[in-house]
Parts: structure tokens; sequence; C-alpha cells
């Protein structure tokens, strides 16, 4: 008990494990004998305010036949000034466990975790089997405190990333700055694991890939035989990244042991949705004849179901666990490759705060991401959860950026039937042999494209969905932020209230004073918190430098205004950027609440800020000066007591194994205004009259 308040040195506990992560020698699962082979791993379920509970579970797998694993926990306040150490009353119990899953040699338990929420925040500390690790403990915010929250995506590297030039690991920096911030969840908004390697180590999946007779390629039926290597490819893969963070690429330089990894997700619980990557690579987003033959469905299924078992601790043949646990949303109907509803997540996360991630990959094809069905559901559970208590801010997780530049004239490019006869040499090896995938034959790019909610596709779906986001969050007086990964890249999307340039009267002129000098009072407000990746390598300068030039100010409507927000006015060494709304390093972000910020010591003297000052987006701890007065892309947001500050952290030096980040935040203030109705007059390609 006395040293219940030990603090752990993150710097000193790690460090080695970051020492030879470009690298990877034999799988730890041929070296790892019987008992635990993965986990502890940590999932946030619910928050109910009401019932004063925190609803979350853990699951641990084992191999051989072993016992059911023994998970003992004791609960006690985080921080010395809630009590002296003579005075302290430490909860004890054990955590009931559920056998999910079994299959071949391995064992899935899930192990129930329900805490009442106190007026101090908590620490959970616990053992697997009587062994404590370091970070073998949690932490539970007060019953009046809003979440510390992580945000990250892309979890993995591509196929042939020449990973040698990556020394450092960013889950060594969240674990450095959990020790001092205490985060509360870890939000995974998509690709935690790249499983793109099926291609390369699921033979009969190979062979099938290869097949050069269409005929025989779309009709071929998913063998027993084949299902059964499908499963086995993304078991052990699962196993070995969720479990040791290894992982083997397609070259002799394309490997990774991200050790931290683990270690962080037994400290801070998850909430996650999928992308194409948990999956494979354009997952949902190639021809609909080409997503319906049989192999390519189950490819899905399979990667599915170990994406319920690894991240949401759940089997698809339970019954309460997987259709009707509370945190689940519904979607209206199965989705046409995976053949299961979507599994959208909502949360609490905090009296004033909560988490919606929207499963935007179960129901995808190319011509839809949610149906119109799914979305009524989506948006009667947020109407529904706004009567069990004022909610001022919502994060939403969309795992493609909604707020991005366009690239539509790359997407015609690339499916221009102009170029069927390079595609046709490249298919045959004749020139260019990367240019096209080995999937249906497009150009490779054309997938990720496709993705984009700004595709010729999904427009008119984007902007139906943008529509009701802002009617929401207008009539119920709360700021949406919506949070995503899979560019690779950190940036900053903003919608909000249009800013006249030309032919300005006085009555335009006092309008677009009030949208810059109070974005608290702006209903159409919204920021994309863009960041990506956490591990794989971001794209050449170019790219940056191409997105920069395509950042033009969108007409969403006639009423709101589209753009991206100058963060990144320099970069991690000092030196001004020209490309400061897009940010190719690597990166993860955080979303903390203001009155955290201030009452935590560690975090005040990072961010240096007072509730009432106005904050220029920019670089953690220095105050920013708007140098051009008609810019009207740089804004002051202030910092409200009941805001939050969103901070991407930039990783400094790839090659240095010390892991150092540059912080750049914004301030997003709650919405201080209602309205009843928008207008949206002028919106693209729908009419919502």
């Amino acid at each position: 008990m006395s040293n219940w308040y030990d603090k752990v040195d993150t710097r000193e506990l790690y460090a080695d494990k970051v020492v030879g992560c470009d690298e990877c020698g034999e799988s730890p699962l041929n070296i790892k004998g019987d008992g635990v082979v993965c986990g502890p791993i940590l999932r946030l379920i619910s928050v109910d305010y009401e019932k004063n509970l925190y609803r979350g579970s853990m699951l641990v797998v084992t191999k051989g036949e072993v016992p059911q694993p023994k998970v003992d926990i004791q609960l006690g306040p985080s921080m010395e000034s809630s009590g002296s150490v003579s005075e302290l009353n430490l909860k004890s119990g054990q955590l009931n466990a559920t056998l999910i899953h079994s299959e071949m040699s391995y064992k899935f338990y899930r192990y129930a975790i329900e805490i009442e929420l106190a007026s101090v925040e908590q620490m959970c500390k616990y053992s697997v089997d009587g062994n404590t690790e370091a970070h073998y403990r949690f932490f539970i915010p007060s019953n009046t405190t809003n979440f510390n929250t992580i945000s990250v995506s892309c979890n993995g590297f591509s196929l042939s990333v020449d990973t040698t030039k990556f020394k450092g690991s960013m889950w060594y920096d969240i674990l450095r700055k959990h020790a001092d911030v205490h985060y509360h969840v870890m939000l995974g908004g998509g690709d935690q694991i790249y499983s793109d390697s099926i291609k390369l180590y699921c033979n009969r999946f190979q062979d099938w890939l290869k097949t050069k007779d269409p005929i025989k390629k779309y009709s071929t039926k998913c063998s027993p035989e084949l299902r059964e290597e499908l499963d086995k490819f993304y078991l052990k893969e699962y196993l070995e990244w969720f479990g040791y963070g290894y992982w083997k690429g397609s070259t002799e330089k394309s490997n990774t042991s991200q050790r931290c990894f683990p270690i962080a997700m037994s400290t801070i619980p998850s909430v996650n949705v999928f992308d194409d990557h948990d999956i494979i690579d354009g997952y949902g987003s190639y021809s609909h004849k080409f997503m319906s033959t049989d192999v390519f469905k189950n490819v899905g299924k399979s990667a599915y179901k170990y994406y319920m078992l690894f991240q949401h601790h759940t089997s698809v043949d339970e019954v309460e666990a997987y259709h009707k646990e509370s945190c689940w949303v519904l979607g209206a109907q199965k989705g046409d490759y995976i053949e299961e509803k979507s599994h959208s997540v909502y949360t609490r996360l905090g009296p004033s705060m909560a988490v919606l991630g929207i499963d935007c990959r179960t129901e995808r094809k190319l011509t839809q991401i949610c149906s119109k069905e799914t979305y009524d559901i989506l948006f009667k559970k947020l109407a529904d959860e706004v009567k069990h208590g004022k909610i001022d801010h919502l994060l939403l997780m969309l795992g493609v950026p909604i707020a991005y530049p366009r690239l539509v004239w790359l997407e015609y490019i690339f499916s221009s039937k102009f170029l069927f006869l390079f595609k046709w040499l490249s298919k045959k090896g004749i020139i260019a042999k990367g240019l096209v995938n080995e999937f249906n034959g497009d150009v490779e790019l054309l997938d990720d494209l496709n993705d984009h909610w700004c595709a010729h596709y999904h427009k008119k779906e984007r902007n139906y969905l943008l529509a009701r986001l802002q009617d929401f969050a207008a009539q119920n007086k709360i700021r949406v932020t919506i949070l995503s990964g899979d560019v690779h890249l950190a940036s900053v999307g903003r919608f909000r209230s249009k800013v006249h340039t030309h032919h300005i009267t006085s009555a335009k002129e006092d309008h677009d004073k009030k949208v810059l000098n109070e974005p608290e009072n702006d209903v159409r407000l919204m920021v994309n918190v863009i960041s990506s990746a956490v591990v794989n390598t971001p794209p050449p300068d170019q790219m940056a430098m191409l997105l920069q030039k395509r950042n033009k100010n969108h007409h969403f409507d006639r009423e709101t205004d589209e753009d991206a927000v100058p963060i990144f006015m320099t970069d991690v060494n000092g030196e001004n950027r020209s490309s400061n709304a897009f940010m190719n390093r690597r990166n993860w972000s955080d979303i903390i609440p203001v009155t955290n910020i201030i009452n935590n010591k560690y975090l005040k003297n990072e961010y240096k800020v007072e509730i009432g000052e106005k904050l220029v987006p920019g670089t953690v701890g220095i105050k920013q000066e708007i140098d051009d007065s008609t810019d009207v892309s740089q804004v002051a947001y202030p910092v409200t007591e009941n805001g939050i500050i969103a901070t991407i952290h930039v990783e400094k030096d790839t090659s240095s194994p010390k892991s150092e980040t540059v912080g750049y935040q914004i301030a997003i203030p709650e919405l201080q205004t209602q309205i009843s109705e928008l207008s949206h007059a002028g919106i693209k390609h729908l009419d919502l009259k």
C-alpha cells in the first residue's frame, strides 16, 4: 500500500523496447510456449452517468491446455492529493471471465470490468495469475470529469516500406505522455492492423489472385480449405501484432517490432472502428462484380471475425455481446459482402462529452459507404442520447477524412477508358508492372481515391451526412469534432460559416466579424482532426505541396465554407513551412478538455493557456500571432471552460530512438448558440427541400 502512488518512469522503463524496432526475428509465436500469448488488452464499452457506472472489458488469449488466467484488481485514487496513504481504502476484487472463443490450441477469455465512478480520478491496478507489470494499470476519470482522449490510425506499415528508416516509435511517445497526462481512452480510427500480407502468406488465396482466366476467377467457390487458411492467417497476424508488435513485410527491409504498442493496449482502454487494411487494401471499393466473388467475400468475413474478437472482445456467435451490447449502433441491413450488420460504437466520454464511431466499412461498396436507413438509426441514437444529459462535444470517428482537398481529377484519369491499353500491358508485365492491382486490374491508387468521401460515387452521401450533422449540432447546441486518419499525414479540415470577400455590405461585414471573432457562436463550425499515421510511412514532400495547392476555399452550401486550417506555420525544427495546412510526418493526436489542462501541472506547463484567452492554431506552448489581417484562414479560437484542445503530436526525427514529437494545437470551443433550423440552400449534389 505504501507504494500505491508509484509513478511509472516510462522514459527509462521502455527505452529499450524501441531499440531494434526496424527489424524482427523469428515469430514470437514460434518461440513462446503455452500460457498467455496475447493481452491483456483493455476496451472501453460504456459509461453511464445516470447509474454512475464505468464498463469495460479485458481480453486475454492463451495457448495450450492451461487453466483460465486469474485477474485480480485493486482500485483507489490516482493522486496523492486525493487522500493520504494511511487513509487509503483500496478496493480489491477478481474479474469474472467468459470463454468467448476457442480455436486450434488458443482460447479467448473476456473479463468484465464494472467500476463505480467516484468523485476523484481512480487508478485500477491489476495482475494476471499473480504477475504484475508497471503498465498493468488504467485510469478512470471522476464522475464530473470528461475523458483525456487519444486518437490514432494507420497502425502498421505498407507491405514494401523500408522500415530501416524508422528508428523511433510513436507508441513510446504515447506511453511517455500517458504517465503525466493519464489518458482515459484510445480511439482507433481504422487500420489498427495491416493485413495486406495475406497476398503473400496465404497460398491458396495467392493462387486465386494469380488466376488468369477471369471466368474461372470470378466463379471460384471458397473451399473449406481456403477458408481455414484465411482464418489461420488472420489469427496468426493478430496474435503477432496485438501480442508482440511483430510484423514482417514483403522485403528484407520491411520488418518491425513495435513492442510499445501491446503495452499501450494494456494500460489505455480502446474504442475502435475498422478500415480497409484491417481486412485487405481497398476492401469495399472495388467493382461490385469483383467484391461479390465468393473468395473475396470470405476474405472480408474472416477478417471481420477476428476484428470483432481482438478489437471488440466479442465473438460473432454470441447473442448478447454481439447483438445487444449497449455500445453498439447496428446498421439497418447486412452489408453485401461481409454479410453482417455494421457495428458502429457509441459511448459517453464524460458527463458532457461523447463519441460515435461510424462503421464505414461493413456496408461499403463502390457506390455507398452507409445506407440512408443506417444514417437514420445513427441520428436517432444521438437524439435519444441527448435526452440523458447535455452533450457539449461529440467526437465523430470517420476512418477517412471528410474535409480534405479534392482529387477527383486523378480519379477521372485513373478510371479513364483511354488507359485500357496501358492497364492491359501492365497486367501482362510488359510495362509499368505496378500500375495495376492484382485484384481486378484497376490502377493501383484508384481504390484509395474511391475510398474518399469526395470521390465521384460518394459526394452526394458526404454532403447528406454533413448537412445532417450541422442540423443536429445546431438544434442541440453541440460542437461536433470529426476524427479521421487514413491519409498518412496530419491536417485539420474545417467547416464554418461563410466569410464574404467580395462586394461586402455593412451587414455582411458585421456577419464576417462575428464569424471570425466569435467562433463559439458559429453553429456551422466543425473541424476534422486528421491524424495519420502512428506507424506507417508518410508521403513525400511533393504530396504535401500538391495538397496545399489544392487547398482552396470550397462552398459546401451558400452559408458554409470549407478549407484546411494553417496550423503548421513552422516545421518541427522551428523553420517556416510553406505547406502550412499539411504535415507529412508520422503523428498521433489527443483531445483534452480545457479544465483538465488547467488542473494538470504537467499539461498547464506545456500549454501555458488560461481560460478566456484566444489561441491561433499552431505549436503548443508558443503564442502565435495572426501575421496577415486579410487572411481569413487564420482565426484565433477562444479557450473556454467547457472547450477542448485538440493536439497533433508530430515526429521530430525518424532516425532517433528517442521518438520525440512536437505538438500542434487548436482550441475548439463548445457551441454557445442554438438554432432550430439551418439553411442548406445551394448545397451540391442533392436536394434537401
